[in-house]
């Protein structure tokens, strides 16, 4: 089987997060970091085909870093236990909705959307579900989008938000707090490579749902974040 190396490193990181450690395996580290930003070019590639705005993005935009801000943390260990890539125009730190792979040992995952958003963009976003609340409940229920991807995630209030009535047709959707849709990636799928294939056919599924947010706070700049 063709492997990457990526999740046995991660799996011998988690074993030894140490300065020390990283240090004497600081090449293998160059050589994984280098197997993701491959990745990351194959994926914004393949979402430049369809969305052209992402054709200015490097990899580099879109990974994480290894290091962990220990600075207000009680877990001290200095590095993270996955690899990660956000896709987004504006990069790894754009406010607006974007896609996302997280490489993890035994937790890989695909997932899009945008979580926790400030308020001005939270607010926007409920105001797109109270105009057009029946067109967001329409993609989420597609039997194509939710045999794929199942229940959209994310933290929600328990009772309605400031100025919506818990009589509202779609309280349940202005109720979310960040609005995610993911799919998990076995082992053997990121072993394999195939991971990338499986993130630009998970990415564009959702494409609909990406659509929707992104129209909603499409005023938040002078253009949307994703189309």
């Amino acid at each position: 089987m063709k492997t990457n190396g990526i999740l046995e490193f991660l799996t011998e990181l988690a074993a030894n997060n140490s300065k020390e450690w990283m240090d004497a395996n600081r090449s293998r580290y160059d050589q994984v970091k280098e197997s993701l930003q491959e990745d990351a070019a194959k994926i914004l590639s393949g979402l430049s085909a369809n969305q052209p705005a992402f054709s200015s993005l490097r990899p580099k935009d879109c990974l994480f870093r290894q290091n962990r801000d220990i600075r207000f943390s009680a877990n001290k260990l200095p590095y993270k236990m996955n690899m990660a890539a956000y896709f987004a125009v504006g990069g790894k730190k754009s406010p607006g909705p974007g896609y996302y792979l997280h490489l993890e040992p035994g937790g890989s995952f695909l997932a899009g959307g945008i979580w926790m958003p400030g308020s001005d963009i939270l607010k926007k976003i409920r105001q797109e579900i109270d105009y057009a609340g029946s067109e967001l409940k329409g993609i989420l229920e597609a039997p194509s989008f939710y045999d794929y991807f199942g229940e959209m995630e994310g933290e929600q209030l328990k009772t309605s938000p400031k100025d919506y009535s818990n009589e509202h047709p779609h309280i349940k959707l202005l109720r979310y707090k960040s609005f995610i849709v993911s799919k998990r990636l076995a082992d053997s799928d990121v072993a394999s490579g195939d991971h990338v294939r499986l993130a630009l056919e998970a990415f564009d599924t959702m494409r609909p749902f990406m659509a929707f947010l992104d129209k909603a706070i499409a005023d938040y700049e002078d253009e949307g974040f994703i189309i």
